[in-house]
């Protein structure tokens, strides 16, 4: 492993899944703006998430469908006459 690649500053932050609003806490490096104060009273880097283990389908076993700017609708859109042509 080479030497003097990794950081040494590692602190709390705490990451929410945006889906479903669970929060945790752990230890990183990355950068954050935004900050928010949990329970325990004291105030954290928060890092947004889009999707964690918690709203994951493979950990949660429900089929989810994540939609992000609308990705879905417009796919549907551009192939509406294709499937029209099919039925």
């Amino acid at each position: 492993m080479k030497k003097g690649i990794h950081p040494e500053s590692y602190r709390l932050v705490a990451f929410r899944d945006m889906s479903n609003g669970h929060t945790f806490l752990t230890r990183s490096t990355a950068a954050s703006r935004e900050t928010v104060t949990l329970d325990d009273g004291k105030e954290y880097p928060l890092i947004k998430l889009e999707i964690s283990n918690t709203s994951h389908p493979f950990y949660t076993g429900k089929m989810k469908l994540v939609d992000t700017a609308g990705r879905v609708d417009k796919f549907m859109n551009r192939y509406k006459s294709h499937y029209d042509k099919k039925k």
